[in-house]
C-alpha cells in the first residue's frame, strides 16, 4: 500500500507528547536528546511533562511538534520509507514534512522552526491581531465576509486556513476579524469562534517576520527532497530545494490551502493510506472530511506504531 505522510501544525501539541515513544524506542529517544542539544534547552522535558502554557507558546510549540514528528519518523522510517510516495504538513507541519524528506537536517530543522516561532511571536507583538474559526459556511461566503469586513473597518482580515470546504480560519486585525465573524454569522455560518493565538498567522500582519525567516531558511542549506512534499501555498508537489525555500517563506503570510492540497494529494496517489505522524489525529480527520473514503491512520504513540505495523503486514 502506498503511503502519504502527514505532519500536524501548531495546536496539536499537548503535554505528554512523545514520552511513551521515547521510553519504548531508542531511536525516538535519540531525536529528543538531539533536540535538547540543538536548542540548548530541555525541549524533551517540556514535551513529556509540560507545563501546558509553556508548551503552547509559539516558539516552543513549533520545535516540540517537529521533534515529535521526527521521533516517530525515526522509528518507522526503515520499514515505511519504501512505501512513501509524498508528504504534506499543515503550516508548521510542512517544515516537518521537509525534514522527513531530507530537505533539511534534524538540528537545522529544529533551529529553523524555533526561529520561525520566535519571529511569529515578535510579529504578534508588533502588529497585534486575531484569528477565528468559521464553520458551516463555504469558501466563497467566508472570502466575501472578509472582504466586506475589511472594507467596513479599514482593517485587514483574510482567510488563513482552508481546513475543509466548510471549516475555515480567518486572520487579521482584531476589529476586522470581529466584524467578519458577525458578517459570517449573518450569512449563515453555524459557528464563529475566536482562537487563542498570539498573532494573526498566515496574514499580511506577519510580514515583519519575513526577512528573519528568509535568513533562517538560507542558513539551513536546503537539499533536494527525497520525495515530493506538497505545499500549503501552491497545493502542488515541491521537488526542488529552491521551491521548498520559496514556498516555506511565502507560507508565512499566505493561507494554508489544505482542502485543495488534500484533493491534489489523493488524486496524485490514489488509494494511499494517509498516516499522520504526531500527537492526535487532527489532519487524518480533516482528510476524511475532504475526501470521504480515504484511508487514514494516526501514528504518535508506541501503541499507534504497533497498530500501523500490524495493519501494513495484514
Amino acid at each position: 500500500m502506498d503511503i502519504v505522510l502527514l505532519f500536524p501544525g501548531q495546536g496539536s501539541q499537548k503535554p505528554g507528547m512523545g514520552k511513551d515513544l521515547a521510553a519504548a524506542h531508542p531511536a525516538a529517544r535519540a531525536v529528543f536528546e538531539a533536540a535538547d542539544r540543538a536548542l540548548g534547552a530541555p525541549l524533551s522535558q517540556l514535551c513529556f511533562e509540560g507545563p501546558e502554557a509553556e508548551l503552547t507558546a509559539t516558539q516552543n510549540a513549533q520545535p516540540a511538534l517537529l521533534a515529535h514528528g521526527a521521533a516517530v519518523w525515526a522509528v518507522v522510517r526503515d520499514w515505511l520509507r519504501p512505501r512513501v510516495r509524498a508528504a504534506a504538513g499543515h503550516s508548521l507541519g510542512e517544515f516537518t514534512a521537509h525534514y522527513a524528506a531530507g530537505t533539511f537536517g534534524l538540528e537545522e530543522s529544529l533551529r529553523l522552526v524555533r526561529r520561525r516561532g520566535e519571529l511569529m511571536a515578535e510579529s504578534g507583538v508588533k502588529m497585534p491581531g486575531a484569528m477565528a474559526a468559521v464553520m458551516g459556511l463555504d469558501e466563497a461566503a467566508v472570502e466575501a465576509a472578509c472582504a466586506e469586513a475589511s472594507a467596513a473597518t479599514g482593517g485587514i482580515v483574510v482567510p488563513a486556513n482552508y481546513n475543509t470546504p466548510e471549516q475555515l480560519v480567518i486572520s487579521g486585525d482584531e476589529g476586522a476579524v470581529a466584524r467578519a465573524m458577525e458578517i459570517a454569522k449573518a450569512k449563515g455560518a453555524k459557528r464563529a469562534i475566536k482562537l487563542n493565538v498570539s498573532g494573526a498567522f498566515h496574514s499580511p500582519l506577519m510580514a515583519s517576520a519575513g526577512a528573519g525567516l528568509q535568513a533562517a531558511l538560507d542558513a539551513a542549506h536546503a537539499r533536494t527532497p527525497e520525495f515530493p512534499v506538497f505545499a500549503n501555498v501552491s497545493t502542488g508537489p515541491v521537488t526542488t530545494s529552491a521551491d521548498a525555500v520559496r514556498l516555506l517563506r511565502e507560507q508565512l503570510t499566505s493561507p494554508v490551502k489544505w482542502t485543495e492540497e488534500v484533493r491534489r494529494l489523493t488524486a496524485a496517489v490514489p488509494g494511499a493510506l494517509f498516516v499522520e505522524l504526531g500527537p492526535g489525529s487532527v489532519l487524518a480527520n480533516l482528510v476524511k472530511r475532504i475526501v470521504p473514503g480515504t484511508e487514514t491512520a494516526a501514528c504518535g504513540t508506541a501503541a499507534d506504531l504497533d497498530a500501523l505495523r500490524q495493519r501494513l503486514a495484514a
